[in-house]
């Protein structure tokens, strides 16, 4: 697989692994396929996977600690911290500089590493300035616990305040065919300060990928059942937008999700989809994007679909969380 060295020096495959879904969100899994899934992607030289403290209440770090024992320098590993939870199941942001030492430490015990390649701010935390975080964690770069420093869902300005402390080499955000905010908001600031782009959620949580053709393709627990584009009165006008994807890629011999993909790809080597994956045939689904090489016209169509989705990302609670 193509390998991108960045302006940061980070070196990683076009095309990564999201994790989140083998621990939690959208439906079942099977740790056994899980497991297997990941063998399969560093087989096929997708060595990039991005996981997080909070995916599972660190099942997900766990998980992939176990499946990748014994391949630590095959691989690029990415975690997150940030998320905390009380006694209650609220949840809320604790980015203070001695949780983020602690955070590390529980991370690294998790995964069974010595060393964490990408470390993120999963969420700014409002009550810290970003210079006390983000110090704490370049603590742990000059310690040997982290190699880059990334941050996720934050503003252009937090961005820069951030790298003046130390070098973001990864900054994270939903982006896809159905969410383009960041082409407009962090992405030109990421450009010029030589930041990657990581974008999450490339897929559309499924919609995209033709996955999700009404709410009873949903189970119970779902993260997707409290997120407004997939609500009743905007889940069938999204759909119809699917299917304007779906034309085109039966004209490229090609699926939706690879069609997206090869989109988001085309967006610049500085863009870095980690599409989730829990299953061998989503792997091998995603993988095909690589093959697709899409015209000038076909970009410029696709480009149009974002103009008519319908319904906000997040619901109101999880836009809490979320840097405007």
């Amino acid at each position: 697989m193509e390998t991108l060295r960045l302006p940061s020096g980070l070196c990683v495959p076009v095309l990564g692994f999201g994790c989140w879904g083998m621990s939690h969100a959208y439906g079942p899994a099977d740790e056994v396929e899980s497991i297997a899934t990941i063998e399969m992607a560093v087989a096929a030289g997708l060595v990039h996977f991005d996981t997080a403290d909070v995916y599972g209440n660190g099942h997900n770090e766990t998980l992939l600690g176990r499946a990748l024992a014994g391949r630590r320098q095959d691989v690029f590993l990415a975690t997150k911290f940030g998320f905390v939870g009380d006694e209650h199941g609220q949840v809320s942001v604790d980015a203070r500089p001695e949780r983020v030492k602690i955070a590390c430490e529980d991370s690294l015990k998790r995964l069974g590493i010595e060393t964490i390649d990408l470390y993120y701010l999963h969420r700014r935390d409002s009550r810290v300035p970003i210079e006390d975080t983000v110090g704490a964690m370049a603590d742990l770069v000059r310690e040997g616990k982290v190699r880059y420093l990334g941050l996720s869902e934050v503003s252009a300005e937090t961005l820069r305040r951030a790298s003046a402390v130390h070098p973001i080499a990864a900054l994270q955000s939903e982006y896809s065919l159905f969410t383009r905010d960041p082409e407009s908001t962090v992405l030109p600031v990421c450009r010029e300060l030589g930041t990657a782009l990581v974008a999450f959620s490339p897929l559309g949580r499924g919609l995209l990928a033709g996955k999700v053709r009404s709410r009873r393709d949903l189970t119970k627990g779902d993260y997707r059942l409290d997120m407004p584009r997939f609500e009743e009165s905007n889940l069938g006008r999204n759909r119809s937008l699917v299917l304007a994807l779906e034309t085109l890629a039966l004209e490229r011999n090609a699926t939706a999700a690879q069609v997206a993909l090869a989109w988001l790809l085309a967006q610049g080597t500085d863009i870095l989809p980690i599409p989730g994956m829990k299953r061998r045939h989503h792997l091998q689904d995603n993988l095909g994007a690589l093959r697709i090489q899409l015209t000038t016209a076909d970009l410029v169509l696709l480009s149009t679909l974002s103009e008519a989705v319908q319904g906000p990302r997040h619901n109101s609670h999880n836009l809490k969380f979320v840097e405007i």
